[in-house]
């Protein structure tokens, strides 16, 4: 989601939002399928979960907004021979963001007797799903919580944005 070139504050709030949001979307999805002992390739439901990153690269301080360097603008680039003029670009338009993308926890599920159920083996056991619903739910509160703050913190910048009109 972009917002706007001049609030970074809103942007950074709205892709923490976005991130948390697929996280809890996932959860959901584990917790749907937690008596899932047969997908389409015949093997028991695997938990998913959701791996976020950033490469070093995108950590420029040029893309990310967060220069430690003090550039002057001037009208005669002869006036400062280390002259660099400031773009008027976006700091975070060439930065790719946040990836984001799922992997699957491939531990194995709790093994369970059952022989009447269909997909069980010749000695009557099922494989189950390796879904814990106790650490999902412990993940939803934790993304619930997250998406709150980033929630806060995009109102808080809004605010501050319509304050400063108000001047």
């Amino acid at each position: 989601m972009k917002i706007g070139e001049s609030f970074p504050g809103l942007s950074h709030s709205a892709m923490g939002m976005s991130v948390q949001r697929k996280k809890m979307n996932m959860i959901a999805e584990n917790i749907a399928n937690l008596d899932t002992t047969r997908t389409e390739n015949g093997d028991p439901y695997k938990r998913k979960f959701l791996i976020i990153s950033q490469s070093s690269a995108d950590l420029n301080p040029q893309t990310t907004g967060l220069n430690p360097t003090l550039k002057m603008q001037g009208t005669d680039t002869a006036h400062i021979t280390s002259f660099a003029p400031i773009s008027n670009n976006s700091p975070f338009e060439n930065n790719p963001g946040i990836r984001s993308e799922a992997e699957e926890d491939q531990s194995l599920g709790e093994v369970v007797y059952m022989p009447e159920h269909p997909d069980a083996d010749e000695s009557g056991y099922v494989q189950m799903s390796n879904v814990n619903v106790i650490t999902e739910m412990v993940d939803m509160i934790a993304a619930t919580r997250s998406y709150e703050a980033n929630l806060t913190a995009f109102n808080a910048s809004k605010q501050m944005a319509k304050d400063t009109l108000e001047i």
